[in-house]
């Protein structure tokens, strides 16, 4: 390369190739900051040794930390596939040229929801912001070295409002045209931030195809997850769809099916999680299931299913079949939807907690006032067995296998690093905890029963046993989804006590029962009646 030229593409990226993916359903996603994740890793090279290999990142907060041995090695050792990145493009409302400690005390730390440029990796991210190629080379650096580990790359895109509407280069282009305006003559707010955008405009929707297009074929990403997905028009999403699917019908699309706030455009015309069925192959996250189990977003205190307070069971059946329509969920009894919204269940999201809400330690320990841990821990177990043995794709948020907590904070987009990263300890300190949510990563892959993929089959082969409060346990029968396992019990069961449920007769392998996961056996059971462990779930097959 002659003296002075650089490229921004990395060794090999030509080479470089997108992890197969047969089917959404089989997506496992793990939402993850750059800084949140990396800047206080200090140990735990290999998770599961006896003896912990100490080890330090040499780029805390960077792109680059995601190319490190002990990133790629924890991720794959926990089994996801998918890491969806918060935003990563250049926004607005961080000194790109701040050093760590000075991010840290300074009240500038954020998750990127304040967008400048859509499509320039942000340069706070990279090694030297002030080189425009080094963020884009180690930004590629970074995709190229998960897909290598056969973790796909999911971008998180806020096209919804720009951070400063004024002096936004969209203003500056065509002043007006590209946000909506209320009746009264005023901007409209449906993104909570002081504007949205017009996606419905011909050149607002054709910049987001380019946009998504640019990603894709530039940086080799493999997904996206739409930030307030409901304020873009139907029409512009199923394009984006269209568009997307000329380049690789993999590519996952999926979006928060709600506003911020009232929007300037009808809202049965917008990607509203109750208009899912009128865009094919895009997911929304389940709020249902969500809040069934742990309570309610308006409400940290309130608890629920994991609280053992009855009432949710037909919401958490609701988010075990997908959100499709299943003719033992009794719509009437399931909260915030009394229409099923999913045509598939590849077009939900099952969750417990994300980036922009308390995460689950805390919310626990918020809605259980005083809660021990070793309470704490045995529903933080039984809260992922719901997720994971869903029928919807799987989301976790970066640091759950570690207990992760933010001391409490609802919302930390302003919080400093001693709020919101992870606390790698907790791998020495909590070592069952990562055991089960590696264990039960590993079962939903190895059983297609827990990932169908099509609402029919799902109908078909999900049958729900009787119901209790506080007490949700379903089957999986005839070898669902090609799985090699005939049936499938699993119980949940968030009551304080042990309960007896009915299932049919038969001889059964327990492969999951009080906190522990074993697909080997951990025991057997025989008859028509199994005892279930207090706030714990179990799982057997014959």
């Amino acid at each position: 390369m002659p003296e002075g030229s650089y490229s921004t593409d990395p060794f090999g990226w030509d080479r470089d190739q997108r992890p197969p993916l047969k089917s959404p359903a089989d997506l496992v996603i793990y939402e993850m900051h750059h800084r949140d994740f990396s800047v206080a890793r200090n140990v735990n090279l290999n998770p599961g040794e006896v003896i912990m290999r100490r080890t330090t990142t040499r780029y805390p907060g960077k792109f680059l930390a995601l190319m490190e041995q002990w990133a790629v090695g924890h991720l794959k050792a926990l089994g996801v596939n998918a890491v969806h990145i918060l935003p990563s493009f250049d926004f607005a409302s961080i000194d790109e040229f701040a050093s760590i400690d000075e991010a840290d005390t300074r009240p500038q730390y954020n998750w990127g929801y304040d967008p400048l440029n859509y499509n320039v990796p942000e340069g706070s991210y990279s090694t030297d912001p002030r080189d425009p190629a080094t963020r884009i080379r180690e930004f590629k650096t970074m995709v190229q070295a998960l897909h290598k580990a056969g973790i796909r790359v999911i971008l998180d895109v806020v096209y919804n409002h720009t951070y400063d509407m004024k002096r936004s280069n969209f203003q500056l282009t065509w002043p007006d045209y590209y946000y909506r305006k209320t009746a009264d003559g005023n901007y409209s707010n449906g993104s909570g931030c002081g504007n949205e955008t017009a996606s419905e405009q011909p050149l607002m929707r054709a910049y987001m195809i380019e946009s998504v297009k640019y990603w894709i074929n530039e940086y080799h990403i493999d997904g996206f997850r739409f930030d307030l997905m409901g304020v873009h028009d139907i029409e512009t999403m199923n394009a984006i769809r269209e568009a997307v699917d000329q380049i690789d019908p993999s590519i996952f699309i999926y979006g928060e099916g709600w506003s911020a706030g009232d929007c300037a455009y009808p809202s049965d015309r917008l990607g509203m999680k109750a208009n899912i069925p009128q865009m094919p192959r895009i997911a929304a996250f389940s709020d249902e299931i969500r809040d069934a189990l742990r309570g309610p977003f308006s409400d940290d205190t309130k608890g629920a299913f994991l609280a053992g307070k009855p009432g949710e069971e037909e919401s958490l059946k609701f988010g075990i079949a997908g959100c499709i329509a299943h003719p033992q969920v009794n719509m009437d009894r399931v909260n915030y939807s009394k229409v099923p919204w999913a045509t598939q269940p590849t077009q939900m999201i099952s969750y417990v907690s994300c980036h922009d809400d308390m995460c689950l330690v805390d919310r626990l320990k918020t809605s259980i006032p005083g809660i021990p841990m070793e309470r704490l821990i045995r529903l933080d177990l039984l809260a992922q067995t719901a997720v994971f043995t869903s029928q919807g794709i799987p989301f976790i948020l970066s640091g759950e296998e570690l207990l992760r907590d933010k001391k409490g904070v609802h919302n930390s987009f302003e919080s400093p690093d001693s709020i919101n990263q992870l606390n790698w300890n907790n791998l020495e300190r909590y070592p069952e905890v990562f055991d089960y949510y590696q264990r039960l990563i590993h079962l939903r892959k190895n059983h297609p029963a827990f990932r169908i993929g099509d609402a029919e089959k799902v109908r078909q082969s999900l049958d729900f046993l009787t119901t209790q409060p506080c007490l949700v346990a379903f089957r999986l029968k005839g070898h669902a989804g090609g799985d090699p396992w005939e049936d499938i019990i699993v119980v949940l069961n968030a009551n304080a006590e042990t309960k007896t449920v009915e299932v049919p007769a038969g001889k059964y392998t327990v492969v999951c029962q009080d906190g522990k996961i074993d697909e080997q056996g951990l025991g057997s059971v025989e008859g028509t009646t199994l005892k279930v462990a207090p706030q714990s779930a179990m799982i057997l097959y014959r």
